[in-house]
């Protein structure tokens, strides 16, 4: 029971102090999960993490569950989250009661300008933080997949697809290799 309060508490704090959506929540999520608490090792992370973008919702709330399931079972995936869903939903209902008092207020105007860089920052930072070691080719498919998107209108949908058959296909290659040897 400790332990589901330890992780509610964790992912709650997670919940409460980020702003920005899931990306900005991921390199706090990292730190909490890897680093502070030990739940899990790096490589466990970023599969969580690929499974978390590629499963449907939100990402935040998605590698809360799989931290949480990891861990506990069905009980830690609901204890992490609650932990990351409370804290929004509690900011979420008091801003829509109170909305129409302070949309037009000049200092919550430039507080949110003002977090727009900080928030771009937690985006980019697990980006860098999870590609070290990453082959030079990596780097190239990542490139190459961010052009297609931005520029070629192609939907990352489609390319989410090809890369899972590319991945299944080469594992499966890979396996054949390993077993005529």
């Amino acid at each position: 029971m400790r332990e589901l309060l330890t992780m509610f508490g964790s992912f709650f704090k997670i919940g409460l102090f980020t702003f920005g959506g899931g990306y900005a929540m991921v390199p706090i999520i990292q730190r909490e999960v890897i680093e502070r608490r030990g739940w899990i090792d790096r490589e466990e992370f970023i599969e969580l993490l690929t499974l978390a973008q590629s499963a449907p919702g939100p990402i935040a709330l998605n590698t809360s569950v799989f931290v949480g399931y990891k861990m506990r079972g069905y009980a830690g995936a609901l204890a992490a989250l609650l932990g990351v869903v409370v804290p929004a939903f509690t900011v979420i209902l008091i801003v829509a009661i109170y909305f129409a008092q302070f949309r037009e207020n000049i200092y919550v105007n430039a507080a949110f300008k003002g977090m727009r860089p900080a928030v771009v920052a937690l985006i980019v930072a697990p980006v860098i933080s999870l590609s070290k070691g990453m082959g030079a080719w990596k780097y190239l498919i990542a490139a190459l997949t961010a052009v297609v998107v931005w520029y070629g209108g192609l939907s990352p949908i489609w390319l989410i697809v090809v890369a899972a058959v590319a991945g299944v296909l080469i594992e499966l290659y890979n396996g054949h290799k390993h077993v005529e040897r």
